[in-house]
């Protein structure tokens, strides 16, 4: 991706008032995609997560699920569940430990140009082509004391550079709509960042103060590895451990760094 495809990609962005917050992180990430600039609503999603779904199905008869299905070169990329976790409940409309080819994939990405019509969409969806993606992997985490969630994702493109563009932007975009900086991610200040979905302004009212007190909140991160974008999506209770998210991709991340020596 060209310096010039690159500027041209945040233009069409911005124009469409579209905040690219966590694209590849499937469930709450893409849905949080749509949040605009103007008025945007940034509420964390209130919905309760289901119980982790941790027992083969007819459908997904894989054996060992506990730690994480590692049966393709993509699905080998995923952090294997780690002390403090299992397995968690199904990512919206895939499982809880699911893969994407790349057709797949890049239908999904193309789903984030709401808003944007005519040549606009056209050369939005034109960008996503160029960006080579080759396919994903997802994998849903819940803290074993239920007071947060995490999907990740991993995403192979077809070059280097095209990864750390996508990385760089999705950074503007995060500080372009004010999101706060969240923890550091240990050893990667460079190739990671995450960000704190902000608050809505306190209400007045005494039982709307309660269900402003009681919403999740939801911490969304980046970061890449060669050819692999990686992407995080945390939401849990009021005062969930925000630090831990940080160390879950931090741990992601030394996985690709050296696979199978960690879990």
């Amino acid at each position: 991706m060209t310096e010039k495809t690159a500027g041209r990609t945040r233009r069409l962005l911005r124009n469409a008032l579209t905040a690219v917050l966590a694209l590849g992180s499937v469930g709450g990430g893409v849905a949080y995609t749509a949040v605009t600039v103007d008025g945007a609503d940034r509420t964390a999603p209130t919905v309760a997560w289901a119980d982790p779904t941790v027992t083969p199905t007819p459908a997904d008869p894989v054996s060992g699920v506990a730690k994480g299905r590692a049966s393709t070169p993509l699905s080998k990329l995923l952090l294997p569940v780690p002390d403090g976790y299992w397995l968690g409940s199904d990512i919206e409309g895939y499982g809880n430990d699911d893969e994407l080819g790349a057709k797949e994939a890049e239908a999904l990405f193309k789903k984030t140009s709401k808003g944007l019509y005519g040549k606009k969409r056209r050369e939005f969806e034109k960008q996503i082509d160029a960006l080579g993606i080759q396919g994903m992997a997802m994998r849903s985490y819940a803290s074993q004391d239920s007071d947060f969630q995490v999907e990740v994702s991993v995403l192979r493109m077809k070059d280097k550079k095209a990864v750390r563009d996508f990385f760089e932007l999705r950074k503007e975009l995060a500080e372009f709509v004010d999101m706060p900086k969240g923890p550091r991610v240990k050893d990667h200040a460079e190739n990671a960042a995450c960000f704190v979905v902000p608050d809505p302004a306190k209400p007045e009212d005494a039982e709307d103060k309660e269900q402003w007190e009681e919403r999740l909140r939801a911490v969304s991160c980046a970061a890449y590895d060669g050819e692999v974008a990686i992407s995080v999506w945390a939401v849990g209770v009021t005062r969930f451990d925000k630090k831990a998210v940080a160390e879950l991709l931090e741990k992601q991340l030394r996985h690709i760094e050296s696979p199978g020596e960690y879990v």
